[in-house]
């Protein structure tokens, strides 16, 4: 029934005059100017490059046709064909293949009379069943999208409806541009749709883009800014906005344009307001968006590209290698043409031709067409197949290895480029990425440098080590997926006890070790177990404690440290786009809590303030210290915010905070809902010291009790690793993020309790600045503070320009530590903050919501926005997060360079990093020697590598060669010099000097860099290139690549999506190269070699027969033998070869890295090797077709009789010739051969009784039972088998005994016992080990 419906779905398609974009349709299909109505104002408006959306339902319905005129539906059509048109359209794609189409002329030249050679239908045979097979493959596949397409065009939705004035259920296939639908939680946006409306109290929608691009953090959406029905219930027919916005496009990270109001007033849209349709509504009740894309207008349409196809290394000499067998068909031709034109000239008055006015040179033109029907079978159709069913079948392979398997993310290598498995075999340059790739991706806090004084956290990193050393680390709990079952918050050790003191921490740790707490907590997203512990450091946690504690007042100087300090910590929570999750419920965000400010906290707030009374420190000032400390902490249970109302005076601030009777930072209509014990709870609260005594004496019960209350924790879901540690190390020390909405984050301070901080702006992180920014307003100063994160040497320099006596002197002792951590091996990020002044941020307001409203050049204008606000930073410290190594990569690289492949790391991190993770993963060994190339300018780089060449040359006497791999030299380049080394006029030497190099590693290279550094070593030195990372800042290195690899990690699926191939680990990376690449290359080299030798072959009989016959064009055997015997007889042996041939087996490639290099050199794939097999194919041609001739001649057998045991001959060499190729032989080649052999005499000996006029004039009956009943058949055909054979059994035999490479000695030791392949294992590397010291150019770079 299902494949009725399919026809009847074809025909009704046909017949609709609603022709949907197909397959082929460009990208971007949108109507022609021409079809628009030029009169009507609203439409010219859509004719250029923006759109104009208003509400089906709205106030503007009888303008919305207008409006909607060319929009797409939401129908989509991923099938390539139609019922009717699949044969003209399949066969139209298919005939794209030369060989197709050389076949089918050779099909309509048959039916030329007089060239006629065979029956037409029989030269019709083998392109028709490649041409079935073929077709079949395909309907089967259109079927499966048309299926697809089917079942998500009839998905559900509710859209409104103006006729029945509620909302109605559609199919996704009936929803236009203009409609305005409304989504559930866990529904699947059906279109890219504008939010305007979300149940969520603060606007906020967040949605699961798992099925667009793979990640499973939740990401926000925010409702349009300034609707007017904003804040009450949605009512469709009220709105009268309209949009105009971009056309579509497939930037899924990008959406411009505005929202216009019924009084003009314009409102930028961003991507934060934007569904896109195959996302999931995660956390709100209800969603109601109007759509703007619909159908394959969406960007999630306009991304669906389909699979990537790329040429081989291998295919590219295949196609070379296939000229070359036509150059010799038309040879093989015009000898065959000429010698028939003599031959004619030199008859006079036969008996046996009929006499016709046909001139001998117009006969031999004739023969010349005739010879290429005959000898057709010299260029290989069934090859082209043939490589496509091996290519499934080493795909399926690999896929299914079980040591490429990942059980913790349960999955195994992707495949996504099906034609290029053999190049993974011949990679000579491997670039890989660090962070991710290299690295576990998971960041953990490991310390800190706060205003120049640096705080290590030793207690934190023994504590991890013991742990770590225990085997408690479970990485599986980072992978897994969130929704698979209930989860705890992270919560760092300080959470139930306060400290003032070190010997109060020293006392807790006693009671709730560290490995008793990483034990109990699961981590959200992106964090791990070790990333959630922190042990704060004391000397840290002392100063902060002054806060909570009236017992000491600091001084000045400490009071400044501790503003910094706070501020710090401040940063660190909100500078980011961190998701606050549930424990009980982790797919949906914490609800912002309305939080009351009891008026007997501002006395205590004045109190604490007090302390820290600076000038420009964000906190007001108060005189009142006299607040006992035992009152905070029976505030915390109660909770308590401040807000500060935009329209007051900052000096009177405090005044404005809000009685208990108005929540603050949200609607006044909202319900009130106090804050819980857990969130006030969590984090490290401070604690006067006879608090803590008092609390221990009151252990027991209390403490089960305050466990109970803190059961209710929370998740931390960011978008990378780096924000997830900080706001974890944050949490640990009592600056903890409770809640996000897109106008205010609340934090719980330590000393205060919760705050509530209006959010102003947030300035997302962009690869060009390399930072990201907040602005807020405080709550209790009202001061408009920007707070900034981002690269080091970013911060440094804006710090820099804001420098002062002190300033100076923190920016260098920072700097000192940044060094200091880069050595070590951390990954390093500076915070910085801002005041600004009114007047100041009004100005800037202004210039950023005009490049906001933007449509032409907003992500220009938003940048340059960004760059004016992060200007004289005040720099507050920066962080060491360590990422550590994954499992088996020192390894995994030590294999690839004794493989010869080169490796380059191109990183965004420091230099000293970038080489400390050298260091860590064998990239550089102790005895390198390290060529550091920093320069400010190109004449300073032009400058540095002509010394460092010359250096290298005058040492080494010119002896390093471009692929010397033994080199002791690595170069380390950053990204500034990496600028000039890559324009055009220093390509050259920053080749000349990367090639002399064992390795290369670029820092603080950015993705384009990547890229363009790849693209110059695959186009300038010609060699295969592989490019592996984890982030969307390496897609463009993947594609560049000739085999790009992205490893499915914690950044998202871009670069998986970008890859040919896909993996989990990169120590996976060892084996599908050196084992599958190896594999997969060998076979198909040797398939396509056999191949080409048996149709050469074959086909030399047929030429050698016409030197006997006139040159006529005859045969010595039957049409349906002749087209058979490479299509059927001798096909499938090739492809067992293909699939099953194992020259070395994986331990061994594995245990001998360097076996890959034949590979690298196409050993076994030469211009040599093919012309030795084409020249043994002419021997063997020539002993298969004189022996039987020697064998009967001056007999009267008849010219079929002859042809027999020329026939059988020829297939047991061509068999047994592949049994001497293969180096592994199993009972399914033994059976395939076996199965082929009796194939062939069992369809000869039936064709010969049951076919009498099959082969017209001519009649085969009999003949072969005849020539098999005699003795001399047999004879003939096991002496000319032997005789072809024995000088490629003897060649192999000599060359493998007097010398043997590589592969062959392997082979001998795998025949070795267990003790003896030790040994010889052992020697083995030895004798490479001495090669190289001896050929290796002594030298100090």
């Amino acid at each position: 029934m299902e494949r009725l419906h399919w026809v009847r779905h074809r025909c009704l398609q046909l017949i609709s005059t609603d022709r949907r974009r197909g397959w082929y349709s460009p990208p971007s299909s949108l109507p022609p100017k021409s079809s628009l109505d030029t009169q009507d104002p609203l439409v010219q408006r859509v004719s250029g490059k923006r759109r104009v959306v208003v509400s089906k339902c709205g106030p503007h319905h009888a303008e919305y046709h207008s409006f909607s005129k060319g929009f797409q539906d939401n129908s989509i059509r991923t099938t390539k064909y139609t019922l009717i048109s699949f044969i003209p359209m399949n066969l139209f794609q298919q005939f794209h293949r030369a060989a197709n189409l050389y076949f089918l002329f050779l099909v309509l030249l048959n039916w030329v009379p007089v060239v006629e050679a065979f029956q037409k239908e029989i030269t019709m045979i083998p392109l028709a069943v490649v041409l079935i097979v073929i077709a079949f493959k395909d309907a089967m596949e259109d079927y499966r999208r048309y299926r697809y397409d089917k079942k998500i065009n009839n998905t559900l939705t509710h859209v409104y409806s103006r006729k029945h004035l509620r909302y109605v259920e559609r199919r996704w296939a009936e929803v236009c541009v203009g409609d305005l639908v409304r989504l559930c939680c866990n529904e699947i946006i059906p279109a890219d749709m504008v939010l305007l409306h979300s149940s969520d109290s603060n606007g906020v929608c967040h949605i699961e883009t798992a099925n667009l691009d793979g990640e499973t953090n939740l990401k926000q959406r925010q409702v349009v800014r300034d609707l007017p029905q904003q804040g009450s219930e949605f009512i469709p027919e009220n709105f009268s906005s309209r949009i105009e916005c971009e056309n579509p496009n497939n930037d899924l990270r990008r959406f411009k344009g505005f929202m216009e109001h019924p009084g003009k007033v314009r409102v930028g849209l961003h991507s934060e307001n934007l569904l896109l349709r195959s996302c999931t509504v995660r956390n709100t009740e209800t969603v109601i968006g109007i759509v703007v894309y619909a159908g394959h207008e969406t960007k999630a349409m306009q991304n669906n590209s389909g699979p990537r196809y790329k040429r081989s290394k291998l295919e590219r000499r295949l196609n070379m290698d296939v000229l070359w067998s036509v150059a010799l068909l038309l040879l093989m031709c015009l000898i065959a043409a000429l010698g028939h034109g003599v031959w004619l000239s030199g008859l006079q008055d036969t008996i046996f031709i009929i006499a016709d006015d046909t001139h001998p040179t117009l006969a031999a033109f004739y023969m010349f067409w005739t010879m290429i029907i005959v000898l057709q079978v010299l260029i290989p159709i069934s090859l082209y197949v043939s490589i496509e069913i091996v290519k499934l079948v080493q795909v399926y392979f690999i896929q299914n290895d079980l040591d490429l398997y990942n059980p913790v993310l349960d999955t195994g290598v992707q495949c996504r480029a099906l034609n290029i498995t053999e190049d993974l075999g011949q990679i000579q340059y491997l670039f890989s990425d660090k962070t991710g790739t290299l690295t576990e991706n998971r960041m953990l806090f490991r310390r800190c440098t706060v205003s120049g004084t640096e705080y290590p956290h030793h207690e934190n990193a023994i504590s991890l080590e013991q742990y770590e050393a225990q085997g408690c680390g479970d990485h599986s709990l980072t992978l897994r997926s969130r929704t698979s079952k209930k989860s705890l918050s992270c919560k760092s050790l300080s959470c139930n006890r306060s400290s003032a003191s070190l010997n109060t921490l020293t006392a807790e740790s006693d009671t709730h070790s560290v490995h008793e707490t990483l034990r109990r907590h699961t981590p959200g997203a992106f964090s791990s177990t070790m990333e959630c512990a922190i042990v704060p450091d004391p000397q840290l946690q002392v100063k902060l404690s002054t806060l909570s504690s009236p017992m000491h007042s600091p001084l000045r100087q400490e009071a400044a440290e501790i503003s910094h300090i706070l501020d710090f910590f401040l940063a660190l929570t909100v500078c980011n786009t961190v998701v606050v999750s549930s424990s009980t419920q982790p797919r949906h965000m914490v609800q912002m809590p309305v939080v009351r400010t009891p008026l007997r906290s501002l006395e205590e707030m004045k109190a604490m303030f007090q302390k820290l009374s600076l000038p420009r420190f964000p906190y007001s000032s108060s005189q009142n210290t006299n607040t006992p400390p035992s009152l905070t902490k029976k505030l915390f249970s109660r909770g308590r915010s401040a807000s500060y109302s935009p329209n007051s005076n900052p000096q009177t601030t405090i005044t404005t905070l809000q009685s208990p009777t108005k929540p603050s930072g949200t609607p006044s209509s909202t319900p009130s809902t106090p804050v819980t014990p857990a969130l006030l709870s969590s984090g490290a609260w401070d604690e006067d010291v006879s608090d803590v005594e008092q609390a221990k004496d009151n252990s027991g019960d209390d403490t089960e009790s305050n466990d109970e209350d803190e059961a209710e924790e929370l998740l931390y879901e960011a978008e990378s690793p780096d924000e997830a540690a900080l706001v974890q190390a944050a949490k640990a020390y009592g600056c903890t993020l409770l809640g996000r909405s897109p106008e205010q984050v609340l934090v719980a301070v330590p000393g205060t309790g919760p705050l509530s901080i209006p959010l102003l702006h947030v300035l997302p992180f962009h690869s060009a600045r390399k930072r990201m920014s907040v602005v807020v307003r405080h709550p209790l100063t009202g001061e408009v503070v920007v707070y900034t994160k981002g690269a080091d040497n970013v911060i440094m320099e804006l710090a820099e320009e804001a420098e002062d006596g002190i300033s100076k002197e923190v920016i260098e002792r920072t700097q000192k530590h940044l060094d200091k951590y880069a050595r070590e091996g951390l990954r390093t990020l500076c915070v910085a903050k801002k005041v600004m002044e009114e007047q100041e941020y009004k100005a800037w307001l202004k210039r950023h919501e005009y490049a906001e409203t933007s449509i032409e050049n907003r992500e220009e204008l938003l940048l340059e926005s960004a760059e004016r606000l992060e200007t004289n930073l005040t720099l507050l410290g920066a962080t060491g997060i360590v990422d550590r190594l994954q499992e088996e990569v020192p390894e995994t690289i030590e294999a690839l360079q004794e493989a010869r492949i080169k490796v380059w790391v191109l990183t965004g991190d420091k230099q000293e990093t970038a080489i400390n993770i050298a260091f860590a993963c064998k990239l550089l060994r102790p005895t390198d020697h390290i060529l550091m190339a920093n320069c400010d300018s190109k004449e300073a780089c032009e400058a540095r590598l002509h010394e460092l060449q010359h250096e290298i040359r005058q040492v080494t006497n010119g002896g390093v060669s471009k692929d010397d791999c033994s080199s002791d030299c690595v170069l380390v380049i950053d990204g500034r010099t990496l600028d000039y080394a890559l324009q055009k006029e220093l390509q050259g030497p920053f080749l000349e000097l990367a090639c002399c190099c064992r390795s290369v590693i670029c820092c603080r290279s950015t993705p384009l860099q990547k890229s363009l550094v790849v693209r110059l070593v695959r186009d300038k030195l010609k060699v295969m290139t592989l490019a592996i990372g984890d982030g969307a800042n390496d897609v463009s290195m993947i594609q560049m690549a000739d085999v790009g690899i992205g490893i499915s990690g914690q950044e998202g699926m871009q670069a998986v999506m970008s890859s040919d191939f896909a993996i989990s680990r990169f120590k996976f990376l060892r084996k599908l190269i050196l084992v599958h690449g190896h594999w997969c290359y060998t076979r198909l080299a040797n398939m396509i070699l056999y191949f080409f030798y048996k149709n050469v072959m074959y086909v030399n009989l047929l030429f050698w027969f016409q030197f006997f016959c006139g040159f006529s064009g005859s045969t010595m055997t039957n049409s349906w033998v002749l087209i058979f015997f490479n299509l059927l007889f001798t096909s499938v042996p090739p492809l067992v070869y293909g699939v099953l041939d194992k020259d070395v087996s994986a331990e061994t490639l594995l245990d001998l890295p360097d076996l890959y290099k034949s590979g690298q050199n196409s050993q076994a794939y030469l211009p040599s090797t093919f012309w030795l097999n084409i020249l043994d194919a002419f021997y063997q041609s020539l002993v298969c077709f004189f022996i039987p001739y020697s064998a009967y001649a001056g007999s009267d057998i008849g010219v079929f009789s002859f042809g027999s045991p020329i026939n059988g001959s020829a297939l047991l060499i061509i068999l047994l010739h592949q049994v001497i190729e293969s180096r592994t032989v199993t009972w399914i080649h033994a059976t395939i051969l076996l199965f082929s052999v009796l194939l062939y005499y069992a369809f000869v000996l039936l064709f010969g009784i049951a076919c009498v006029t099959c082969n017209s004039p001519t009649n085969p009956y009999g003949i072969e039972t005849k020539m098999m009943s005699e003795p001399l058949y047999y004879l003939v055909c096991g002496l000319t088998t032997v005789l072809a054979l024995l000088p490629r059994i003897l060649f192999r035999a000599f060359c493998n005994t007097i010398s043997p490479s590589d592969l062959v000695r392997a082979q001998k030791m795998e025949r070795l016992s267990a003790q003896d392949y030790s040994s010889s294992l052992r020697q083995w590397r030895e004798n490479k080990a001495a090669q190289t010291h001896a050929v290796k150019p002594q030298y100090e770079c």
